[in-house]
């Protein structure tokens, strides 16, 4: 017979507002997403690799509630204030900043040197939570391997369409 563990009610909280704050990370984006994917971005000659547009909506949240999960998870161990949980805001703060950049300021190349630093700084994110919590930093690699892929697209964007900045 098994016993099962009940999470405490905060902690059932802390988690409901660690995932709110990711997706609200991802919902302000898409407000100057949405618009351009309408009117400049079809204009943009894009690479073999362009995944259907479709995709990235159902993606996003997924990595989105992943990161949370991860990011919650070192909240349990080292709070709310500690260096890793701030890293973390780092980055979900410059995740966001991009499309506004690229999407919202149409800026392909400086959309790409910000989400090279992203990329880096996504790479530290996860490396301190696994140091912190193993499965903190395994929840990470998803989202590592996307944002590669989309720092390719990015890059790619940029290289097709005149690599100015």
């Amino acid at each position: 017979m098994s016993e099962k563990i009940e999470m405490p009610q905060a902690h059932k909280t802390a988690l409901l507002g660690f995932v709110l704050v990711a997706e609200a990370a991802g919902a302000a984006a898409s407000l100057v997403t949405r618009p351009a994917i309408e009117s400049w971005f079809p204009l943009l000659l894009k690479p073999s690799f362009q995944p259907p547009g479709w995709l990235f909506a159902p993606v996003w949240v997924a990595l989105y509630a992943l990161m949370a999960w991860a990011a919650w998870r070192v909240w349990r161990v080292r709070g709310l204030k500690s260096p890793p949980i701030i890293l973390y805001a780092i980055q979900l703060a410059l995740n966001c900043a991009w499309s506004f950049v690229f999407f919202g300021g149409h800026r392909i190349g400086l959309a790409l040197i910000e989400i090279a630093i992203l990329f880096v700084l996504v790479i530290a994110t996860a490396a301190v939570f696994w140091r912190n919590d193993r499965w903190a930093g395994a929840l990470m690699l998803p989202y590592i391997a996307w944002l590669g892929y989309a720092t390719a697209l990015n890059g790619a964007i940029f290289q097709l369409n005149g690599g100015t900045f």
